[in-house]
């Protein structure tokens, strides 16, 4: 055997116990959604005789009532317009934000981005009851910019803190010479800082998207027409109607579940990315 040969071997031994534990973790993770899949094409009749085997037979109307529901894609309409405000204004409000903190000296600055980073630390459920009286003094009940903003504003932190350390690591050369080519610091912050920054503004919107798409308790505070319903509260008001039907309820978690995991699939070389630029330059 090859010295060469034989350090590959040894390289893989060392890297065997990692694989073993990503294996597992995927399993963990990936036979859940598989079991709720093929649950969804069951009858409730199958699921009490046979819950683990596959069905038989085949129950695709669970699935097709659903996808024919008017009351479902508007709760995916809904979804999607507070996720898409939500990431819009966090992301453009959080790039200025760190922006200044990147780039600019002034007094107090490390002490104000204290304060930004203290918010990761505030629990909403603190803030619930004199948000819910805040949004009703403005009138913002029953609409949607009453999810979209207080849920910017609980991302603006993490959002700051991950463009503030990728700013930082733009060389000062650069807005040097944008300052030479008669750029002032908005011009150097819309065409060369942010075309720079895309891995880490792509990271923050996939973030931004998927943490809007999940929350349950804001809309659930805001939203008592059924209008405005989100996916997450679509859910639980399904599974109360049809509690009995189970197989029905397995293939609705599956259908709410598809919007979240194709973007995050399609967005996940982003995320990932943005991350390990932001792990690499930090």
């Amino acid at each position: 055997m090859s010295q060469e040969t034989h350090r590959s071997v040894r390289r893989r031994g060392r890297n065997l116990p990692l694989h073993v534990v990503l294996i597992a973790v995927g399993a963990v993770m990936a036979v859940p959604l598989l079991y709720a899949l093929l649950s969804g094409f069951k009858s409730t009749d199958q699921l009490s005789r046979n819950p683990v085997g596959l069905p038989h037979p085949w129950v695709v109307s669970n699935y097709g009532d659903i996808l024919k529901s008017g009351s479902f894609w508007r709760l995916v309409g809904n979804s999607t317009l507070i996720a898409v405000g939500t990431t819009v204004i966090v992301v453009a409000v959080s790039a200025l934000a760190a922006f200044s903190f990147a780039r600019f000296a002034f007094r107090g600055r490390e002490l104000l981005f204290t304060l930004f980073t203290m918010g990761l630390m505030f629990p909403f459920a603190v803030a619930a009851l004199p948000l819910f009286l805040l949004l009703r003094s403005m009138g913002l009940l029953d609409n949607p910019l009453g999810v979209i903003l207080p849920q910017a504003a609980f991302g603006l932190p993490m959002t700051i803190i991950i463009l503030r350390g990728f700013f930082r690591q733009i060389p000062g050369e650069l807005e040097e010479a944008a300052t030479l080519d008669g750029c002032g610091p908005l011009g150097f912050f819309w065409r060369v800082l942010l075309p720079m920054a895309r891995p880490a503004l792509g990271t923050v919107s996939v973030l931004a998207v998927v943490t809007s798409w999940n929350n349950f308790f804001l809309p659930l505070l805001v939203f008592t027409d059924n209008t405005w319903w989100t996916v997450p509260i679509g859910v639980q008001q399904f599974q109360g109607q049809y509690s009995a039907d189970t197989a029905r309820v397995f293939a609705y978690l599956v259908l709410a579940m598809v919007p979240a995991l194709a973007f995050y699939s399609v967005a996940e070389r982003q995320l990932v990315g943005g991350l390990t630029a932001g792990a690499t330059k930090g």
